[in-house]
């Protein structure tokens, strides 16, 4: 019937590995797969060429300007780092899920999720579910629903317990939520460091963020404690398939 909407196609999943860059790709199009990996390797590049200029702008863990003429993936970060206080390096999974989407969405897509070690970018014209982990925490097998959008938001996690990350503070998962990409993995890297032992550690934390008008909102998890900041996506029971985690 003409009223009747065109199901929504199965989207593809894709591994896919750039030196230290390993992220999943889902889309609907071969085609959006194959932007996103182009995206990734370009902008890749630009990075690792101006690092090569300016070593320090990988190595500084506090605000670090750049020039106005740096590439674009080096501006979003060197923002995103100062906005929360910390170098731009917080920011660097985060953008490189943005920019890849990005591509993405201008290659027609209208579904596309790039997961780039929990750093999440997406644009979504259906319901997705965003699983938690949060390591050996007991707080396993709750999602995030996130309703259909037109524009790409960021769903970025750090954590002190898991994954390769410089993190100073003890979250099994502090998550941001923010449509700048960049801005949601500096914050949740922020929002990490500040993260304690115990509930009102928990409730501290959230200090580092509520300032920040880009970002809406946060959780985190630490051991059997779950705090909840600002506006966040409805919160569901999940069965988490760990083995479909990115792992660096």
């Amino acid at each position: 019937m003409e009223n009747m909407k065109k199901a929504a196609k199965p989207p593809i999943k894709e591994h896919f590995q750039l030196k230290e860059t390993i992220v999943t790709i889902l889309a609907e199009e071969t085609v959006h797969i194959e932007a996103a990996k182009e995206a990734i390797r370009f902008h890749r590049s630009e990075l690792e060429n101006y690092i090569k200029e300016d070593p320090f702008f990988k190595l500084t863990l506090d605000p670090y300007p750049c020039p106005k003429n740096a590439p674009e993936i080096v501006r979003r970060m060197e923002k995103a780092g100062s906005q929360m206080g910390i170098g731009p390096m917080s920011a660097v999974a985060g953008t490189v899920s943005a920019l890849a989407v990005e591509a993405m969405k201008k290659a027609g897509a209208s579904y596309a999720l790039v997961d780039n070690g929990g750093d999440i970018a997406l644009i979504n014209d259906r319901p997705v579910v965003v699983g938690i982990y949060a390591g050996q925490s007991p707080i396993k097998n709750l999602g995030f629903i996130l309703e259909p959008r037109k524009t790409i938001t960021g769903i970025c996690t750090s954590a002190g317990t898991v994954g390769p990350s410089i993190s100073f503070g003890m979250a099994d998962a502090a998550i941001v939520f923010s449509e700048d990409v960049s801005l949601a993995d500096s914050g949740a890297t922020a929002l990490g460091n500040a993260v304690g032992i115990g509930k009102e550690a928990v409730e501290q934390a959230f200090e580092v963020v509520k300032g920040v008008s880009e970002i809406k909102g946060a959780v985190v998890v630490q051991g059997e404690y779950i705090g909840i900041w600002g506006e966040i996506p409805k919160i569901t029971r999940a069965k988490v398939r760990y083995e479909s985690i990115t792992k660096a």
